[in-house]
C-alpha cells in the first residue's frame, strides 16, 4: 500500500495584540516561525512544507528558512476571529490549482518552538497506524480543571460542568480525585484532507489523541509565555529545533 502524502502547513499570519508580531519575534537569535519550519523540515515527513501568511515580509524570511509560499492569505481570512477552516481551506484549493494533491495535512503552529522533529515523526506514524480515524490532535493533561470553573450569569456564580456527586460536586473535590480531563496544545494537528472538502472542518468526527510529553506542546500566548520560553532556554530547561540557515536580516532594510 502506498504512503499517504502530507503537507505542513505552517499559518503566520501579520496581526497579533497580545504579542505584536509575535511569529517572527526573535528568539534565540532567530524568528520564532524558523523553529517550526526547522522541525518540520527535519522530521523527513513533509514532501512540502508550506507557510500561510498575508505578510509579504513575513514571507520572505519563511522563504530564507526554507519554506514555500506560493501564494498569499486573503486578509479577510487573517484576522482575529478567522477559523482555521478558512485559511486551510484557502491553503488547500491554492495547492490544487498549482497541481499539488496531499492525502493530508498536518497543521504545525509557530508559537510552539520547542516542538521537535522527533515530536512530529512520533504523531506521524501514530496517524498511520489508526487509519479509520479523522484526525489527530496534541492535548496534555490540563493544570486547572474544568471542574473547578464557573460562569457568571448576573450575580451569581453557575459551575461550567454541573456534575459529580451532589454530596462532593467537583469544585469542591481535590484535583487528585477529579476525573482525567486532557486539553488541546497548539504543538500539531494532522487531518486527511477529505475532512477539509467534505464536512468543512478540520477535525472530522474520530479524533486520535496524541499526548505530547514534558514541554513539546509549550504554547506562547502572551507575554508572560515569551519570557518564561526565554527563560527555560537560558537555563537549558528547554531546547529549541537546530536551524541550519542563518539569521534573518530584512533586505529591504538593509538596502
Amino acid at each position: 500500500m502506498t504512503k499517504p502524502t502530507c503537507v505542513a502547513l505552517v499559518p503566520a499570519r501579520l496581526g497579533s495584540k497580545r504579542v505584536p508580531g509575535k511569529n517572527v519575534r526573535p528568539l534565540a537569535g532567530h524568528p520564532l516561525l524558523a523553529y517550526t519550519l526547522a522541525a518540520a523540515r527535519q522530521s523527513g515527513v513533509f514532501p512540502e512544507i508550506v507557510v500561510s501568511t498575508d505578510s509579504e515580509q513575513i514571507a520572505d524570511i519563511a522563504l530564507h528558512y526554507g519554506a514555500q509560499v506560493p501564494f498569499l492569505r486573503p486578509v479577510e481570512m487573517a484576522g482575529d476571529l478567522s477559523p482555521d477552516i478558512e485559511w486551510i481551506e484557502h491553503a488547500l484549493v491554492e495547492l490544487g490549482k498549482l497541481g499539488r494533491h496531499y492525502d493530508c495535512f498536518s497543521i504545525l503552529r509557530p508559537t510552539s518552538p520547542f516542538r521537535q522533529a522527533a515530536t512530529i515523526r512520533r504523531a506521524w506514524r501514530a496517524f498511520l497506524d489508526e487509519p479509520s480515524v479523522d484526525s489527530l490532535r496534541a492535548v496534555e493533561k490540563c493544570s486547572q480543571h474544568p471542574g473547578k470553573m464557573w460562569v457568571v450569569r448576573g450575580k451569581r456564580l453557575l459551575p461550567l460542568l454541573p456534575f459529580g456527586p451532589a454530596d462532593q460536586p467537583w469544585h469542591s473535590t481535590p484535583y487528585q480525585a477529579l476525573p482525567e480531563v486532557w486539553v488541546q496544545n497548539a504543538s500539531l494537528e494532522i487531518a486527511w484532507t477529505r475532512v477539509v472538502f467534505e464536512r468543512r472542518n478540520i477535525a472530522g468526527e474520530t479524533i486520535l489523541p496524541f499526548f505530547t510529553d514534558d514541554i513539546e506542546g509549550f504554547d506562547i500566548n502572551n507575554q508572560y509565555d515569551w519570557q518564561i520560553a526565554e527563560q527555560m532556554i537560558r537555563e537549558g530547561k528547554a531546547k529549541l529545533p537546530i536551524v541550519t540557515q542563518p539569521p534573518y536580516e530584512d533586505r529591504r532594510s538593509a538596502a
